[in-house]
């Protein structure tokens, strides 16, 4: 059974664009890797970096966001890997 409601975590941002969506917010929301999904970031720490996009989650749990995406939410100075991400998962 697919993802038919709004869900909302916060996660940190790995190495690579990409975050882990945790086990019991896949078991608990039935999350499926099939599934295509809107994707709305926010950094936490860094002011007006929000961004909306479509993405599927890999068998792993992992969602990678795009390199576009990621150059807009990104600072020059400041590397974002580590930072924690406020997420939220909709169906598409």
């Amino acid at each position: 059974m697919p993802l038919i409601e709004r869900v909302k975590f916060q996660t940190k941002l790995q190495r690579g664009n990409r975050f882990q969506v945790s086990k019991y917010v896949r078991w608990r929301y039935k999350l499926e890797s099939d599934q295509t999904l809107q994707v709305t970031v926010c950094v936490i720490g860094v002011w007006g970096t929000t961004q909306v996009f479509l993405a599927r989650m890999s068998k792993d749990g992992r969602i990678v966001i795009p390199k576009v995406n990621m150059g807009l939410l990104q600072n020059r100075e400041v590397e974002l890997a580590g930072y924690v991400l406020n997420v939220t998962l909709e169906p598409f």
